[in-house]
């Protein structure tokens, strides 16, 4: 690599080294190998399933706990709302209403996305407030060929002369329309977070990472929401926020493995995924963090819903916490007996998910405390999974590393070899997908803050193929948040109702029930 003084200076701008960037390119030189699934987490291997009973027990837990306990949620809201449009991006590209009719657009181009949107139009949250805008801009609006009509509509949603929604962060659009106020879901993040993360003062703390630009447009919306959200649900809120780190960026190549640079000459780097953002929940101290998407929320009426399962998979945790830290208690004061050895052992199996290697039972006395100890001492979280459905994303899976031993991970797509018919099978014999539904506990048994950045597995990030301009780039995503990120935590998955995911991907998803005040007649 031809590195000129030009690009040590980006370089160093970024918080990055030369070495660092020169790793990132043998990266790209070298592949990250695929995973090694070994089989799905099912009921029988991997995901528990609660009876009712069991969840009102670790409710209780929960509640009987949670006054005492710092708190926090995580909210990962940078994306730009961009995707969630795009087939409507697609028909103002594609689309002239001089030359044909809005059905033979659709027919031909199969564009079942604007049929859908067309049908659920007066539905959306954001209605009114386009057709405020088209009608002073257009006064004889109702005299124009439906094809025109939706046109317009859509292009005075998206685009600059209008409300340029097409530029916003998923997290300030509109999401919900109640009877006196329209809400989006950064305003609905709060009422959910009101009903399990709050403190014995009344206190509810949240975080969200976003775009450096966007500060101020969150900053916005909650001042003029404060008010509202606080008086209905008697919390204070306190919001913090922070931004992808530029250091956690990594360059760009082209097809031959050279650093992509920019029509000036510049070194191309781009943000490093959700992966990135372990650095900044690591920024974070607090007993419990819930880490949830900003597109996953719910209107009010099925908040309580959501709530409680929260508290489930947090009662848990706290459960499984209380073993844990018990243990590596007992451990540093005497060496446990041959009956507490099996205990533990059980426990590591049975509920922890961690595989014994096989000649355990041989180790010395000195050893077999070394490797529990190890096996213990680390962050937990436990993961709601949601029942397959054919949603895409990653999912929950047994897979095997170099040293022979099964470990149990999510595991995104781009990780798995789609062209070996063995590994194909099991992604297609998934029976449970990850929603992003995360109870974590970052402390350690003596209350100390785990440094999260010595749980990653640096070789479970992905290469993926992107354009610029028209020339095709490489880019490199750091190990995923929930996926190689969290690699080496205890890892608890546990299976909760589909009625607790809900994300927005594309707009017509808010014509679903769960983002409907009132259902369609």
């Amino acid at each position: 690599m031809n590195i000129t003084d030009k690009d040590i200076k980006l370089i160093k701008s970024k918080g990055l080294t030369v070495d660092k960037v020169l790793s990132q390119i043998e990266t790209f030189k070298n592949g990250i190998p695929f995973v090694a699934l070994r089989s799905p987490a099912t009921h029988d291997n991997g995901i528990l399933k609660f009876s009712e009973n069991y969840q009102s027990e670790l409710i209780k837990i929960y509640d009987s706990r949670s006054a005492n306990l710092e708190t926090i949620k995580f909210v990962p809201a940078s994306g730009a709302a961009t995707r969630m449009f795009k087939d409507l991006f697609r028909f103002l590209d594609n689309y002239d209403y001089n030359k044909e009719s809005l059905n033979s657009y659709t027919n031909h181009e199969k564009a079942d996305a604007i049929r859908l949107f067309l049908i659920g139009l007066e539905k959306f949250p954001f209605y009114d407030l386009v057709m405020s805008k088209v009608r002073e801009a257009y006064p004889k609006f109702e005299s124009l060929s439906e094809g025109k009509q939706l046109y317009i509509f859509i292009e005075m949603m998206l685009k600059e002369k209008g409300l340029h929604f097409g530029a916003y962060p998923k997290g300030l659009l509109p999401f919900h329309n109640y009877t006196d106020s329209i809400a989006t879901s950064f305003e609905e993040h709060l009422y959910e977070a009101a009903g399990y993360n709050t403190n014995q003062n009344g206190d509810s703390k949240l975080h969200f990472t976003i775009s450096k630009e966007h500060l101020q447009g969150f900053k916005g919306e909650f001042e003029r929401i404060k008010k509202k959200v606080e008086g209905k649900t008697k919390t204070n809120f306190i919001i913090s926020y922070s931004f992808q780190k530029p250091e956690t960026d990594t360059i760009a190549v082209d097809e031959d493995n050279e650093p992509f640079r920019t029509d000036d000459g510049m070194l191309m780097f781009r943000p490093g995924g959700h992966g990135a953002l372990i650095e900044n929940l690591d920024d974070l101290d607090a007993d419990i963090i819930y880490i949830k998407n900003i597109d996953n929320v719910v209107v009010g009426k099925y908040q309580n819903e959501v709530s409680g399962y929260k508290k489930v998979l947090a009662g848990k945790l706290i459960e499984i916490q209380d073993e844990v830290f018990k243990i590596l208690d007992a451990i540093d004061k005497k060496n446990p007996t041959e009956d507490e050895l099996k205990d533990i052992k059980k426990l590591l199996v049975q509920q922890l998910n961690v595989r014994l290697p096989i000649d355990f039972d041989k180790f010395s006395e000195k050893y077999k405390l070394q490797f529990l100890r190890a096996a213990l001492n680390r962050p937990i979280r436990v993961c709601g999974m949601v029942i397959n459905e054919g949603e895409p994303g990653g999912g929950p899976f047994w897979i095997k590393k170099e040293n022979g031993r099964l470990i149990l991970q999510i595991i995104e797509t781009p990780q798995i070899n789609k062209k070996d018919p063995r590994q194909r099978d099991i992604l297609n014999s998934a029976t449970h997908f990850n929603p992003v539904d995360l109870v974590c506990g970052v402390r350690d048994y003596k209350g100390n803050k785990f440094n999260l950045l010595d749980f990653v597995d640096p070789e479970a990030g992905f290469i993926t193929k992107k354009t610029m301009n028209g020339k095709t780039l490489k880019a490199l995503e750091l190990p995923g948040l929930w996926n190689g990120a969290m690699s080496n935590w205890i890892s608890i998955f546990v299976e909760v109702p589909l009625t607790t995911f809900n994300p927005v991907k594309s707009v017509n998803d808010l014509l679903k029930s769960a983002h409907q005040v009132k259902l369609f007649s």
